[in-house]
């Protein structure tokens, strides 16, 4: 068991649920029950899922939740894109929110790795 709040991982993705609500605020009205609450959803799943794997006794357990952690940042990843061509976001705000999430999603492949290869 460790401080989720002590991974790098943690703190950059807690950042982009945070920028992930702030930019679906404007969203129209109509995708409020959509695509908003899916993307909300998807990107609060990402810290989520790391706090709750770090919670575990194991580390195959903790593994399981990163895997899921990373699941849901590609999920966001196609938002993003979705977001974008529907014009709901500009290219500035899918550019920086699309590299935060690349980043994002590399930290938990490496740490993901790291976590398998220690055992148990």
């Amino acid at each position: 068991m460790q401080n989720y709040k002590e991974l790098k991982v943690w703190e950059k993705s807690h950042r982009f649920t945070l920028k992930i609500y702030e930019i679906t605020k404007v969203f129209p009205k109509d995708e409020i029950f959509c695509m908003v609450s899916q993307m909300r959803r998807a990107s609060s799943s990402i810290p989520a899922n790391i706090a709750e794997g770090c919670g575990k006794f194991t580390q195959s357990d903790f593994a399981r939740y990163l895997n899921i952690a990373l699941g849901s940042a590609n999920e966001v990843d196609y938002f993003l894109t979705l977001s974008r061509d529907l014009d709901y976001i500009n290219q500035n705000q899918f550019e920086e929110s699309e590299k935060l999430i690349n980043e994002i999603k590399a930290m938990l492949i490496v740490l993901i790795q790291k976590v398998r290869g220690s055992g148990t």
